[in-house]
C-alpha cells in the first residue's frame, strides 16, 4: 500500500550526509518515519522496503521482521540519549551546572534532527516483545536518574522525587516535537527548546495537596452522579483499553469482558471497534470545546482564560481513560470525513491556546508559539503516563503550573519564524 501524509505528501526516505549510509540503518530511517506517522500497525514491511526501494525479501536479510526494527530503532534511540547524559557528565565532572546545560543543548539538538524517536518510544513502545520493552524502560529509567542526580546537584533544595518529575518534564518538552509539524530554523528550533527546557529544570513546584474551588455555600456538589449507561461504561472501559495495549490488539470480546458483559452484547451498543474509538474522539473534542468556552466566558483576562483553559485540560487529562490528544494514528480505521474533521478540531483547540499566548506575548510569532504550545500539551499528557510520577498527590496542580511555565518562557528568547 502507498502510504502518504496526512497533509498528502508522499513519505520520503531521507538520506544525505546527516543518515547512515547503510542500508540497515535507512531501512531503520524508513521505518521510524512511517511508524511515527501512521501507527506500528498500520506500516507493513512492504512499506517500509519501498521507502527504502528494495524489495520486502530484501528487508528480512538485515531485520527479522518489522517488530524487530521497531526494537532496533527505540533501543538505539534511547542509547543515543543515554550516551549525552553520560557524556556530559564525564566532561563536566565535578561542574554539575555545565553538564546539565551540555545535556539540556544535546537533547535539543537530537530532538530538532530526529523528531521520530521521541514519538516512537512512548506510543509505539506497546509493540514490542516483553524483553525490550523491560530493556527500553530500564534504559530510559536510567538515562533520567542520571540527569536527576545533577539537577539535585544544580538545586540541592529539591528532592528527588521533584528533581525526577522536572527532568520528565523536560524530556516532555523535547519530545513535543513529534507531535506536531510547526518548525523554525535549526538553530533557532534548538533555541526555543532550550528555553522550555530551563524554565521546566528552574520551576518551582506547588507545596500541598490539589486546592479546590470554594463552593460558596452551593450543596449541589453532594448530589450523587447518575449511574453511567451501559454504553457510557463501554466507551470508558474500550477507550482505556486502547490507551493501554493500543486499539488493534483489543477486540470487542475483550472490551466486553472488562465491562462484565458479553462480547456480543456489546454490538447492541457499538457495531464496531471503530465507531467506539470514533465516539470516543468526538466525545473529547466536545469536551475540549466546552471547556474552551467556560474558561473564556469566567477569564477577566488573557493571563487568566489562558490560565483556566490549562487548568481544564490537565482536569480533562486527569479524568479521559487515557484518550487525551493522541487519537490521530487510531482514527486510521474511521471514514476518512471523520478524520477530516476531528483534526480540525484538534487544531483549532490548540489555536485557541496560541491565540493567548501571542495576546500576552505578541512578539512571539506563530511558529514559536505553536511549538510552544505542544511542548506544553505534551507535559500534560506525558506525567501522567510516567511510573514515578503519577501517584503525586499534587500532581494536577504541578502540571498547569509546570505547562503555564512553558508557556511564558515563550518570550524570553527572540525566534521569528522563517522567511
Amino acid at each position: 500500500m502507498a502510504l502518504t501524509a496526512p497533509g498528502g505528501d508522499a513519505v520520503q526516505a531521507e538520506g544525505g550526509a546527516t543518515r547512515s549510509s547503510s542500508r540497515r540503518e535507512r531501512l531503520a530511517d524508513a521505518a521510524a518515519e512511517l511508524f511515527r506517522r501512521y501507527g506500528y500497525p498500520a506500516v507493513s514491511v512492504a512499506d517500509i522496503a519501498a521507502a527504502v526501494g528494495v524489495t520486502g525479501p530484501a528487508l528480512y536479510r538485515h531485520f527479522k521482521g518489522k517488530q524487530a526494527i521497531l526494537a532496533h530503532v527505540l533501543l538505539n534511540g534511547m542509547d543515543a540519549l543515554a550516551a549525552v547524559v553520560d557524556e556530559a557528565s564525564v566532561t563536566f565532572a565535578g561542574k554539575p551546572q555545565k553538564a546539565l546545560d551540555r545535556i539540556v543543548e544535546r537533547q535539543a539538538e537530537l530532538s530538532v534532527a530526529h523528531r521520530d524517536i521521541s514519538a516512537l518510544w512512548r506510543w509505539q513502545g506497546m509493540h514490542l516483545e516483553d524483553a525490550d520493552r523491560r530493556r527500553l524502560r530500564k534504559r530510559g529509567g536510567a538515562m533520567l536518574g542520571q540527569w536527576s542526580q545533577l539537577l539535585v546537584r544544580v538545586r540541592p533544595g529539591l528532592s528527588p522525587a521533584d528533581a525526577d518529575l522536572l527532568c520528565w518534564a523536560a524530556f516532555s518538552v523535547f519530545g513535543s516535537v513529534a507531535v506536531h509539524h510547526a518548525s523554525l530554523p535549526k538553530r533557532r528550533f534548538e533555541q526555543l527548546l532550550v528555553t522550555l527546557a530551563d524554565a521546566v529544570l528552574s520551576a518551582t513546584l506547588p507545596t500541598g495537596a490539589d486546592d479546590t474551588e470554594d463552593a460558596g455555600g452551593d450543596e449541589s456538589w453532594r448530589a450523587v452522579p447518575a449511574e453511567p449507561s451501559r454504553r457510557e461504561e463501554l466507551l470508558s472501559v474500550a477507550t482505556r483499553l486502547f490507551h493501554q495495549r493500543g486499539f488493534h490488539a483489543v477486540s470487542m470480546e475483550d472490551i466486553g469482558a472488562a465491562a462484565g458483559m458479553a462480547g456480543p452484547s456489546v454490538y447492541r451498543h457499538f457495531d464496531s471497534k471503530a465507531s467506539i474509538m470514533l465516539a470516543a474522539a468526538y466525545r473529547m473534542a466536545d469536551g475540549l470545546e466546552v471547556d474552551v468556552r467556560r474558561a473564556l466566558a469566567a477569564a477577566t483576562d488573557p493571563a487568566d482564560a489562558l490560565h483556566r483553559i490549562v487548568a481544564s485540560y490537565v482536569d480533562f487529562v486527569a479524568n479521559s481513560d487515557g484518550v487525551a490528544m493522541q487519537y490521530g494514528q487510531e482514527l486510521a480505521a474511521v471514514a476518512e470525513r471523520h478524520r477530516t474533521e476531528l483534526r480540525k478540531r484538534q487544531r483549532d483547540y490548540v489555536a485557541h491556546w496560541v491565540r493567548l499566548l501571542r495576546t500576552l506575548r505578541p512578539e512571539v510569532s506563530e511558529a514559536q508559539a505553536r511549538i510552544t504550545v505542544h511542548a506544553a500539551l505534551t507535559v500534560i499528557n506525558d506525567l501522567p503516563r510516567t511510573r514515578s510520577v503519577r501517584t503525586r498527590p499534587a500532581l494536577a496542580a504541578e502540571l498547569t503550573e509546570l505547562a503555564m511555565t512553558v508557556l511564558t518562557a515563550a518570550g524570553r528568547t527572540n525566534v521569528e519564524s522563517p522567511g
